[in-house]
């Protein structure tokens, strides 16, 4: 038998201000990517964006149906567009917030399971991880150097992968 640890690794700010202006500048996109929230369901509004090595920001913002599974995510909102839209531009950070009338948020939102699989794969295509700042604005920033600090069990399959010939 052979005993595995996994560890984390994700930085915390006790505020906003704690963050340098580049940090700060993205996590207000975030904020910013919450208008187009369509969440009459659950009014929990979430909004993402994304800064690419250009500076170009793509946002996201979770989009509810009645028909509950067929909405989406905030963060593959903006991973999606980013992946159809700037492929070659590599993504550098991502600043995910979220809001409710209905009560203080007082500690960051962390993405699902399925937009951490889909981080992890346009991690994997770009061949570089992504820094994610998770920002609540009532309270602290957790900042992760990319996807491993909160999904370490990856699904890849690199035989799934086709070679071309």
């Amino acid at each position: 038998m052979i005993n595995h640890e996994i560890k984390i690794a994700f930085e915390e700010y006790n505020s906003f201000e704690e963050l340098n202006k580049k940090d700060q500048a993205l996590c207000l996109e975030a904020v910013k990517a919450l208008k187009g929230s369509h969440s009459p369901y659950s009014n929990f509004s979430v909004g993402a964006a994304l800064r690419l090595q250009s500076g170009r920001i793509i946002y996201g913002s979770n989009q509810e149906n009645a028909a509950y599974p067929s909405g989406l995510c905030a963060e593959r909102v903006a991973l999606f567009a980013w992946g159809a839209n700037y492929a070659n531009d590599p993504i550098e950070s991502l600043a995910v917030t979220a809001y409710t009338a209905k009560f203080v948020i007082n500690k960051p939102i962390t993405p699902c399971g399925s937009c951490l699989q889909v981080l992890a794969e346009y991690e994997k295509k770009q061949a570089q991880p992504i820094r994610t700042l998770l920002y609540c604005q009532e309270g602290s920033v957790w900042v992760t150097n990319g996807v491993e600090s909160f999904l370490p069990f990856l699904f890849f399959e690199d035989r799934l992968v086709t070679v071309p010939v």
